[in-house]
């Protein structure tokens, strides 16, 4: 972390004592540029980001691929369908 001024150095410590107590966003001329979270909830993060996984669609099977083709989503969400369409 670069500090340019003292009083970057207090807004900086402002957001990490805010953030013991939930996670703050740190913004720069308006744009989001960071966060500042509690100890227990990055390490959460953490753990989330590790148990995801991703794949390439090549990868997965015939079978698969023809079981996705032939899904349907359930009728609450209808709705979207007008979401797509208008793309």
């Amino acid at each position: 972390m670069r500090v340019d001024r003292v009083n970057d150095i207090s807004k900086k410590f402002e957001m990490i004592r805010t953030a013991s107590r939930g996670s703050v966003a740190a913004s720069s001329h308006g744009q989001i540029t960071g966060y500042f979270a509690e100890p227990d909830e990055y390490e959460e993060f953490k753990r989330f980001q590790e148990s995801r996984g991703s794949f390439a669609t090549a990868e997965l099977s015939e079978e698969k691929v023809k079981a996705i083709g032939a899904s349907r989503m359930d009728a609450r969400h209808k709705h979207l369908d007008r979401v797509l369409k208008s793309k």
